[in-house]
């Protein structure tokens, strides 16, 4: 008995000295909420916080911006936890990047793209007449993708490094394969997904220069849709893919040359790259949404294994400790994993229906 309370509280210690400088923020997908954790505990719920169907949270210093479904923009502190302004752009919002000082946020229902100052102030709104998805930032430039028009816009802040407020003007337009959906961008390169074209787009943003990737599975089959671009992982020397409608995560080289396919248990869904790169963390989807499986990045082999009492829908690597979140939707909890063990430390409980799980890292003072 002594020797396993000392195991406990030694665990325990640790699992307070990882956290006590990040705090984790859970999407309350069906409460318009979000739940605060901190050292192993649900602290407190964020309420009012609009349609959190899809609600993705970021940071930028010392500030918290969540978008919610219904096309709120919301900014907050993550230390007090109190919301600070709010704006509604549109009735559906996609997508937003924070800029040193503005946001951009995708919109799909008014067909346009708003620009905010920091404190949710209008700038600007570019017309499209798009849904428009995959929005990011390089240096002055802001790229995003047009869902109705098979296009890839980019724009250029006028006045990038100065004072003024930011001013976007077009610089140059992609025709890209069918309906790009979403996108994520590694250095100068923006990838662009699509849900009719068998391939993903590829956007050298320094030499402006596009070209076509295509997906195959095993035996060449294609790939009928590439999910969202969150659920890619990038390595320093490797792209992971999971392979809708085939039980593979598929592995590319930096220049997209294709490496192999990585048999896996289900349907993957979404990948996730430790922040050692060590690992990529695969959920699935349809019978197998209660399974994750670790892959070593180096091997390219399933190390592990687990299965959790309900639909997994995300998941989280900590910033400075050992831990996993898993967001475990119909049990209404969050599971935490040692990643030392590879085995389950502890489920985190008065969560409601939990999803998108999101970490704030303090500076340090």
């Amino acid at each position: 008995m002594k020797r396993v309370l000392i195991l406990l509280l030694i665990g325990g210690s640790l699992f307070a000295k990882g956290v006590n400088s990040e705090k984790v923020f859970v999407v309350e997908r069906e409460s318009s909420s979000v739940a605060y954790i901190k050292d192993g505990l649900t602290r407190e719920h964020m309420k009012n916080m609009h349609n959190m169907n899809h609600g993705v949270i970021k940071f930028k210093d010392d500030d918290g911006y969540l978008i919610s479904r219904d096309g709120y923009v919301v900014k907050f502190s993550p230390n007090t936890l109190k919301k600070e302004s709010e704006y509604k752009t549109s009735k559906s919002a996609i997508g937003f990047v924070i800029g040193k000082n503005f946001l951009a946020v995708a919109n799909y229902d008014d067909k346009s793209v708003d620009i905010l100052s920091r404190n949710l102030k209008p700038i600007q709104k570019i017309k499209t007449g798009s849904k428009n998805v995959g929005i990011k930032i390089y240096k002055d430039k802001l790229i995003f993708a047009q869902m109705d028009s098979d296009k890839v816009s980019v724009y250029k802040n006028e006045n990038y490094g100065t004072k003024k407020p930011p001013h976007f003007v077009l610089e140059k337009e992609f025709n890209v394969g069918k309906m790009p959906f979403d996108a994520m961008i590694k250095g100068n390169t923006y990838i662009v997904g699509f849900f009719l074209t068998k391939g993903f787009g590829v956007i050298d943003l320094d030499k402006m220069k596009y070209k076509l990737i295509k997906v195959t599975a095993d035996e060449n089959k294609p790939v009928l849709k590439i999910p969202h671009f969150g659920f890619w992982s990038i390595s320093n020397d490797k792209v992971f893919i999971p392979a809708v409608g085939d039980n593979r995560v598929l592995v590319y080289d930096k220049n997209f040359k294709f490496i192999k396919n990585i048999k896996v248990r289900g349907l993957p869904v979404f990948t996730s790259l430790s922040p050692n790169k060590k690992y990529i963390a695969v959920t699935f989807s349809g019978k197998d949404f209660p399974w994750i499986q670790i892959v070593d990045t180096n091997s390219l082999k399933v190390i592990k294994t687990f299965k959790f009492p309900g639909r997994v829908l995300h998941v989280r690597w900590s910033v400075d400790s050992p831990w996993l979140y898993v967001s475990v939707n119909d049990a209404n909890q969050v599971s935490v994993i040692n990643t030392k063990s590879w085995k389950l430390d502890r489920d985190i409980y008065q969560v409601k229906k939990p999803s998108g799980i999101f970490i704030y890292k303090p500076k340090d003072k």
